[in-house]
This record gives C-alpha cells, sequence and structure tokens, in this order.
C-alpha cells in the first residue's frame, strides 16, 4: 500500500471517529432516524376528545394541597371540593408557555444534555427496594450498592445521565437517605442527575444542594435537576407529588410528570382508553408547573404497562404497552413538550433471555416513539423491585448499540463505496480493499459482552453466558473507577449542608 493510501487511510478514520463522537461516549444522542407514528390524524384527535370528556366530565382529584386547588379555580377550572375539572382546551393553552427543549446542566459542561426535540438521552432504571447479582443473589438495596451503580454507570459511555434513585439505600433513615443520594451523585459522577420527589421539604433540599453546586443564580435561570413525579392513577393527584412537583417547578427545574397505569387496575384494561387517561393526567400535572411558574421545563412522562389477569400481577416488557408508546410519543409531540417514555422493563427475576426479551420490545418502543428522556434505561429486573448488576452491563450494551441504531444511515458518495466495488471486482473479498481498510475500526457497533468466537473457541474459555460475562465486567469496571474530579470548597460546602439538616431531624423509617 502507498504512503499516501496509508496517509488517506488514517485521517479518514481519524475523521469518521471524530464525526461520529467515537460512536458512543457522546452527551447525548441526535436521532437521525424518524419517529413512528401508528395512529392516524384522524384517531389522535379521538384519543384527544376521549381525554377532553374525562377532564370535562369526570374530573380529576387532587388531595392535600389547598394552594393547588386555589390555583386552578384562579386559572379558570371548575373546583368541587378536591374534583377539579377542566373545559377541553384549556390545559393545552397553559402548556403554551413550557419550552419544547431544554438544555439540563451537568458540573460538567462537557456533558449537558438537550432534553427535547430530535435528542435521546439515555438514564439509568428507578426506585427499586432491592438489587441483585449472581454472588449474592436478591437482598434489600444499601448505600454501597447505590453509589456502586452511580460508578457503573459514570464509567459507561454508552450513558448520557447519572439517573436518580437507581436503588433505595436501605440502610439510611427515609428522612435524611435523599441527602446522601445527591451527594452520592455529585460525587461519583459529572453527568446530570435527579433529585427527591418524596416529600416537599427533600425536593427544596435536593435544589439547595444544586444552588451550592452551580450557584444560586445560575439555578434559578438554568435546569440542573430533574424530579420525577407520579400521578396517583386514576384520576388522583395527591400533596406529597403536587407539593414536589411545585418546589421544582418554582425553582425552574424540570419536573417529570409520569402517570403509572397496569391495565386492568389503574386503568382500562383497553390500549385506548389507558392512553387517554394517561394524556388527562399528564396534561394536568404538566399544566400544573406553567401556573407554578411559566415556562419552567416539564417532561410529558408516560408508563403504561399490563398486567396478568388471571393473577393479578403486573407484567412489563410486553407488545401492548410496547405499541401504547408509539401513540404517546404523537400526542407529545402534538403538544410540543419534551417526553419520557418506555424504558427497559422485564418481570424476569434473573437477567436471562426472558429479560432482554421483554427489555428489548420495550427499549424499541422507546426509540421508535420519540422519547427524548429514557428512565429505565438499565437495570430495571423483577418488575423494577430489584435492580440487577448483571442487567446493568447487559443493558448497558444494548444502549451501546442503539447510539448506532439512532444514527441511522448516511448516504454519500464514501459510503454507497462504488469506487470499491471497481477495486476489488465479481467474485473477490473486501477483507483487504483501501475502502474496508478506511472503515475497519468504526465501521461496526462493537459489544463488550456478546461472544462471536467459533463454538471450539467459546467452549474451550469456559462455555460462558452473557450473564457470567456481565458478572465480571462490572466488577471490573468498579475496580477501575476513578472519581471525577470535584472543588473541595463546593464538596465541604455540600456536607456541611448536609450535616446541617442531618442534626436537625430525628430518624425516621417510613
Amino acid at each position: 500500500m502507498s504512503e499516501t493510501r496509508a496517509r488517506s487511510g488514517r485521517q479518514a478514520r481519524q475523521a469518521e471517529r471524530a464525526q461520529k463522537g467515537a460512536g458512543v461516549g457522546r452527551p447525548y444522542i441526535q436521532r437521525n432516524i424518524p419517529t413512528y407514528d401508528v395512529l392516524s390524524e384522524e384517531n389522535l384527535i379521538r384519543v384527544e376528545a376521549a381525554a377532553d370528556r374525562i377532564l370535562a366530565e369526570t374530573g380529576i382529584e387532587f388531595r392535600d394541597d389547598p394552594e393547588v386547588l386555589e390555583m386552578w379555580r384562579k386559572a379558570g377550572a371548575k373546583v368541587d371540593g378536591l374534583l377539579v375539572k377542566f373545559e377541553p382546551g384549556m390545559l393545552r393553552e397553559i402548556l403554551r408557555s413550557a419550552p419544547a427543549e431544554f438544555t439540563q446542566h451537568a458540573r460538567n459542561p462537557a456533558n449537558s444534555v438537550r432534553i427535547g426535540g430530535k435528542n435521546v438521552v439515555f438514564s439509568p432504571a428507578y426506585g427499586s427496594p432491592f438489587v441483585m447479582d449472581l454472588d449474592r443473589g436478591r437482598r434489600f438495596g444499601t448505600l454501597d450498592d447505590f453509589q456502586n451503580f452511580i460508578k457503573l454507570a459514570q464509567s459507561s459511555p454508552n450513558f448520557h445521565h447519572s439517573g436518580g434513585t437507581i436503588c433505595e439505600p436501605t440502610d439510611i433513615p427515609v428522612n435524611k437517605r435523599h441527602l446522601d443520594m445527591v451527594m452520592a451523585h455529585i460525587e461519583y459522577s459529572d453527568r446530570p442527575f435527579m433529585g427527591s420527589v418524596t416529600a416537599e421539604e427533600r425536593s427544596e433540599d435536593s435544589i439547595e444542594m444544586c444552588r451550592i453546586l452551580f450557584g444560586r443564580d445560575f439555578v434559578d435561570q438554568n435546569c440542573v435537576i430533574l424530579g420525577n413525579v407520579n400521578v396517583n392513577s386514576p384520576l388522583v393527584w395527591d400533596g406529597t407529588m403536587t407539593k414536589s412537583l411545585r418546589a421544582y417547578a418554582r425553582a425552574n427545574q424540570a419536573a417529570v410528570i409520569v402517570p403509572f397505569i397496569l391495565g386492568g387496575a389503574m386503568g382500562p384494561v383497553t390500549n385506548a382508553g389507558a392512553i387517554a387517561q394517561s394524556l388527562a393526567e399528564t396534561m394536568a400535572g404538566c399544566a400544573l408547573t406553567q401556573l407554578e411558574r411559566k415556562g419552567a421545563p416539564v417532561i410529558f412522562g408516560n408508563f403504561l404497562s399490563s398486567m396478568s389477569l388471571r393473577s393479578g400481577s403486573p407484567t412489563f416488557g410486553t407488545p401492548e404497552p410496547a405499541i401504547g408508546s408509539m401513540v404517546i410519543g404523537q400526542l407529545a409531540r402534538r403538544l410540543n413538550l419534551p417526553l419520557r417514555c418506555s424504558g427497559n422493563f422485564t418481570t424476569s427475576k434473573l437477567p436471562d433471555a426472558q429479560a432482554m426479551m421483554e427489555g428489548t420490545m420495550s427499549m424499541l418502543s422507546a426509540i421508535h416513539c420519540g422519547a427524548n428522556f429514557i428512565l429505565h434505561s438499565a437495570g430495571f429486573l423483577d418488575g423494577l423491585l430489584s435492580m440487577s448488576y448483571e442487567k446493568f452491563m447487559l443493558d448497558a450494551d444494548l444502549c451501546g448499540a442503539l447510539h448506532s441504531y439512532l444514527d441511522g444511515i448516511k448516504i454519500d458518495d464514501d459510503q454507497l463505496a462504488v469506487d470499491a466495488f471497481a477495486e476489488v471486482g465479481p467474485g473477490n473479498h473486501f477483507f483487504g480493499c483501501s475502502h474496508t481498510m478506511a472503515h475497519y475500526e468504526t465501521a461496526f457497533w462493537d459489544s463488550e459482552l456478546s461472544d462471536n468466537e467459533p463454538f471450539e473457541k467459546w467452549e474451550a474459555a469456559g462455555s460462558t453466558d452473557a450473564a457470567t460475562r456481565a458478572n465480571a465486567l462490572w466488577k471490573k469496571r468498579l475496580a477501575e473507577y476513578q472519581a471525577p474530579a470535584l472543588d473541595e470548597g463546593i464538596r465541604e460546602g455540600l456536607r456541611d449542608f448536609i450535616e446541617g439538616r442531618k442534626t436537625g431531624m430525628a430518624d425516621a423509617w417510613y
């Protein structure tokens, strides 16, 4: 090969790596494939009309937060006791002030994410009380586990976000653990993160810690933290959630508004009915952020799920919620709001074939429905009751593949490779041609966990399955982990704040 050709090949590879952001390792993904729209305009209008009827005729209860009832009354809603009814179009009009896109800033500016539009952000799973691994089995999560998962997320180039309550640190009192969780995100990651929503004062603490980290004025003008709040479906917003929702909006931080609808329990068994219910509940929560602070960022969220009607057990990663997510994506785009939808869901109790089949079906629905913020991207097992170390690594690998999937297909003269056909000719192989040599380092996504060796070589190496390989990888990652630098003055300020808050309250385990 000539020196000129070798040099041009290296330059091409360098340019391609730069253009692709090394495939993974980007602060977030900008999708180059279209969303998949499954409903016609006529049927979307019918779903919206059904949601409008629910809002106007049945209404939504707002409990234990009298200020919210007064806010709705002033906005023009019909308030009767705790029940609030909304005229068609009212909530959509209020939502016009919510931004279609916004930036969530990270303490490392290179890791800030853009949420909305064609942007996609992967974040770990959220909320499991248990953790599990192949060595120790299923057990209650601890602060050590919580910190481990933050370290694993930070160590992986396949994620963009540190997440929130990756698992519950049950060895810390309930009324104090939020302080340790936010501190762990700040110390062990330099990516964006989520705060507490389990009480208004815990939401306020989370935001105050961000003011110490970023500066008070910066936080007032920029989003630096998310709060994931859930509707008490069907058709109830409780005061714990509305007070936390309003705390985030008041501080100009983003609330993620999420109904959790199990079809046949907290909503109809029919997909269309559950979607209409979800639209009604989510619009009400999103609109409330705008009444609290006009222009505050908000994310339109959704969590559709099914259940076994024989046993009453929840089921995750099933086809009906997956296709339902496609419709949710269409509805969110019609409202011009950023979307959190679906994720890597499964009811499997092990990181096995069921887990990956259900998780992939659900995750692909998030990809195709146009979700911008994908919570539960990794680790979800046991119907979200358990956070699995091995499943986390397997899901991280899938997230890496989805970077390439979302990049789509580039069409230009080089990619079409017509000159390569002329060089190789009929009946010959492309292994050593100049086009292959120019692209071989970046042409295909390369899994960290898949075994692509011949059977005999795999057998000689111990016949390991994917979960066993994932077990070895998470241990290796934790052994090699290095924390990102944090200003010592900020660290000291945060620790002083935490100590002051903890000293002022007795331990509570409920």
